[in-house]
């Protein structure tokens, strides 16, 4: 609905030019019983016809204010209109370039991140470090007052910490997968993301699944298993480490739901984060330590670049841009989920797991076959298919 604002003041040159002072008809369509009367008083002036003298400079007066104050609303709504335009455009543009980062840091994270599993196959290790770039980066963010610092009640921390552990245990899982199998067969095994939200949020959050819901998900898990059948560096434990990460990942989002619902303790999202971020790195460590040791010494490093023939610099300068892109690409996602709806957000990350596999493959020439291709798109069309309708669903009506 469209507000107008009214000034009470004398015209401005950039408006409607005023007629001569001597003009006694008003224009305005609203009043024409009154003008042609007006004027047919004027001109022919007969007896019959009363108007008080002193009444036809008052109503002139009033319908010249009017005409003013019409003129003066159908500009400021103009103007309001010119400026509303661009602005709808900049924030397209801008949500636009923000999912194109989300893209590409998402693609420099896998590449530069399988690059360093190959190099050094410890993928608790690598995970902490990556958890440790983000808190450097967090302390940055905080230090320099870009996001305003969070106070946390001790309710709060303890809903956080079960979240923090299941998104290590998430992330833990997933560099497993990627150390042992192709980016891309880890991706497609992570597009049964929807199938592990629908049978949480039903047990979790009794939510009860619409047929068209449940009908969405059977291509996603057909193309899930057609991929694997024929996928050449299948193996058990890049297959199940990836099938736990949907599980803990999707946990992770069903009571980080539960957890936002609650207004009144609720965190914005990146802070929310934030907050996961760095107990996961403190939680990560010692588990590091203890199952794998510290293997960042200069001469195992050294060891390691030389098996794949490349120096410690160009490791150690890969391994920190994987923690840079993850932490990055992961914050910009939750930066548009508050610009977007969780549908279109679902949809974006469809489309950005699509780009992740397309890239992974062709740079690291990974072979696939035509079945393979098949259940990969089977299962990405599944995943869109679970947004749309999603998206579609009828909301239930409030009470």
């Amino acid at each position: 609905m469209e507000t107008s604002t009214f000034y009470m003041s004398l015209p401005t040159p950039f408006l409607k030019p005023q007629k001569p002072p001597n003009q006694i008809f008003s224009s305005s369509s609203n009043n024409n019983k009154f003008n042609s009367a007006l004027q047919h008083y004027a001109l022919h002036k007969p007896k019959s016809f009363l108007i008080h003298k002193t009444s036809v400079p008052v109503l002139l007066k009033k319908q010249c204010r009017l005409d003013l104050f019409i003129v003066r609303a159908v500009a400021e709504n103009a103007e309001e209109s010119e400026v509303v335009k661009p602005k709808e455009v900049i924030q397209t543009l801008q949500l636009g370039a923000m999912f194109g980062i989300w893209y590409l840091l998402n693609i420099c994270y896998n590449i530069y991140n399988k690059q360093v599993l190959k190099v050094f196959p410890f993928p608790a290790t690598v995970t902490a470090s990556q958890f440790g770039c983000g808190t450097l980066l967090i302390l940055f963010m905080w230090g320099f007052r870009l996001h305003p610092i969070p106070k946390i009640s001790k309710s709060q921390f303890k809903t956080i910490f079960l979240l923090a552990a299941i998104h290590t245990l998430g992330n833990l899982l997933t560099n497993i997968s990627l150390g042992r199998v192709a980016v891309s067969f880890t991706h497609t095994i992570k597009a049964m993301e929807p199938f592990f939200t629908v049978l949480l949020s039903a047990m979790f959050l009794a939510e009860r699944p619409s047929p068209w819901i449940v009908s969405s998900l059977v291509p996603i898990v057909g193309g899930v298993a057609l991929a694997s059948m024929t996928e050449a560096s299948f193996n058990w434990i890049g297959f199940g480490s990836a099938m736990a990460s949907n599980l803990t990942n999707q946990s992770r989002n069903v009571f980080s739901k539960k957890f936002m619902v609650k207004e009144e303790e609720a965190l914005d999202n990146i802070n929310l984060f934030s907050i996961i971020t760095i107990i996961s790195f403190i939680l990560l460590v010692p588990p590091a330590i203890l199952m794998e040791g510290i293997k960042l010494t200069p001469s195992y490093l050294q060891h390691a670049a030389a098996s794949q023939g490349l120096y410690v610099q160009d490791l150690c300068v890969r391994l920190l841009l994987a923690g840079f892109c993850l932490h990055s690409y992961q914050q910009v996602s939750y930066m548009i989920l508050q610009m977007v709806s969780p549908v279109t957000h679902a949809v974006g990350n469809c489309v950005k797991r699509v780009v992740v596999i397309v890239s992974s493959v062709i740079f690291f020439q990974t072979p696939v076959s035509p079945i393979n291709s098949l259940g990969t798109a089977l299962a990405l069309a599944g995943v869109f298919l679970y947004s749309r309708t999603k998206r579609l669903q009828r909301k239930p009506k409030v009470a």
